[in-house]
């Protein structure tokens, strides 16, 4: 299994997804593969990202800049999400002592 898709194999795979739709979504920003001599290399996560975009803009028919504020804001999700798993594993790694501190002073919040 690949790891690497080129724009054909990505038009393939992503079966509501027009060439001229994955050429906006790549000149919005939307997507950013990685640029090579023979064009554009998407990886697994631009695919799935390629995905949701096609079930926000057909399934639920956002237009672009829309799109664009509903990306946004699951891209913070996402980074939040991996902040919070990095405290998570710093805590982890603290004494049983300082982890029920900080989790003490997490409850009076």
């Amino acid at each position: 299994m690949t790891e690497r898709f080129s724009e054909d194999e990505v038009v393939t795979t992503v079966t509501r997804l027009t060439r001229s739709q994955l050429v906006r979504y790549i000149e919005g920003r939307f997507v950013r593969p990685e640029r090579e001599a023979g064009g554009y290399v998407f990886r697994r996560i631009d695919i799935a990202r390629l995905e949701l975009l096609c079930d926000l803009s057909v399934d639920l028919d956002l237009d672009e800049p829309a799109l664009e504020i509903v990306l946004s804001l699951i891209d913070q999700l996402h980074a939040a999400r991996q902040d919070l798993a990095t405290i998570a594993q710093a805590m982890n790694r603290l004494p049983a002592e300082r982890q029920a501190e900080i989790l003490s002073a997490l409850k009076r919040r």
